[in-house]
């Protein structure tokens, strides 16, 4: 099943296909091996389709994903209870993707942020160093 966003002719898909592409951070909630949700949250880079992450390697979610690929991915809202945009699917690890410091679209978004807090996209990629794929199945907000 392939993902689509809500027509961008409508004032709700306009909103989410820009917060999606602009947004800084979102949360990444995953569940525990005792069905627990576990948000956290996480840089992301939208493609239209699907959100790349790159993971700290020792996080618990590694391990979560792996027995149970089912998340959500939700950006905050106005402090108000609107502007809501919550995607649910499935992450899972992608080795195909590159390194960040390989990464150009990444590092666009990123790289100022990377080089501010890390030195380096070398030095926070040998941390942040697995890549997860979350391809959304469905999306609500208001």
């Amino acid at each position: 099943m392939t993902f689509g966003l809500p027509d961008t002719s409508t004032e709700f898909g306009a909103r989410a296909a820009r917060r999606l592409q602009d947004e800084v951070v979102a949360w990444l909630t995953t569940v525990d091996d005792a069905g627990t949700p576990q948000p956290a949250p996480v840089w992301f880079l939208w493609d239209g389709e699907s959100a790349l992450i790159y993971s700290d390697s020792r996080a618990k979610r590694l391990r979560h994903i792996q027995y149970n690929p089912r998340a959500a991915l939700h950006l905050d809202g106005d402090g108000t209870g609107g502007d809501i945009v919550v995607l649910t699917g499935e992450v899972a690890e992608a080795p195909d993707e590159p390194p960040v410091q390989n990464n150009p679209a990444y590092l666009a978004k990123y790289g100022q942020r990377i080089t501010s807090g890390w030195g380096s996209p070398e030095v926070f990629a040998s941390t942040y160093s697995v890549p997860l794929r979350f391809r959304p199945r469905r999306i609500r907000g208001h």
